[in-house]
Formats: C-alpha cells, structure tokens, sequence
C-alpha cells in the first residue's frame, strides 16, 4: 500500500472515530470530509469502499447498536431511547431497528430479557484456544 493510501485510510478512520463519537448527532457529511481533507462526495465514495457501507448506513448501524445496548440494560422506554440514540422519529427508528436486527425493539427487549447471561470469565474460558 502507498503513503498516500495508507494516510487516505488513516484521514478516514478518524473520521469514523468522530461519527462514533457523535453518533446521536444529525450526520454531518462536509464536517466529516473536512476531517478527511476530501469533498463530500469523494468522502462518501471512499468510506463506502473502505467500510463498505455509506456513512448514512454506517450511523444507523452504530445508534441502532447503542439503542440494543440500552434496551438490554437500563428501562428507559422505546421512546426515549429512540430520540437518546439520535433518530428523529420513532417510526424511522422502529423501522431501521427492524432492518438490521431482524425484529422490533419491544421484542428485542423482550427477548433479551429472557436469555440467562453467562459471565465473561466463563465465556473466556469457554472459548479461549487449547493447546
């Protein structure tokens, strides 16, 4: 890999790191291309071909995650951790919710109320390479 391409993924990377670090902001495509020193569409085309997912995509994916996070661990409600994790409606989060984890918030609530938690030492232990 050249210079220039490995400094064109770093830009990118950071980037993302902001989007991870904003992600209940509105998406803000030319503050992102700033910080990869490219225009906006260059930026959009690179970050799709580097992560494979349009940033659009890539900030659903990343609120809809955090919302699965705070569904499993805390009783806010659906509504308030719809507009917590940034989306704008709960239609459009419901929606999106569904797209990529296969089922409804409430459900996937309810679901993961169900399911017995194992420790994290067991599963290391469980899954760690024998010799």
């Amino acid at each position: 890999m050249s210079r220039a391409a490995e400094e064109s993924n770093r830009r990118l990377l950071r980037a993302r790191d902001a989007m991870d670090r904003g992600y209940a902001e509105p998406l803000d495509i030319l503050a992102l291309a700033r910080i990869a020193h490219v225009s906006p569409a260059h930026f959009t085309r690179t970050f799709r071909a580097a992560f494979g997912e349009t940033p659009h995509r890539y900030l659903q994916r990343r609120r809809v995650e955090r919302a699965m996070f705070l569904l499993r661990e805390t009783d806010r409600s659906v509504t308030d951790i719809c507009f917590l994790v940034g989306f704008g409606s709960t239609g459009t989060f419901s929606r999106t919710f569904r797209d990529i984890v296969g089922r409804s918030p409430r459900t996937y609530r309810k679901e993961a109320a169900t399911v017995a938690t194992v420790p994290t030492c067991f599963t290391m232990a469980w899954t760690r390479p024998h010799t």
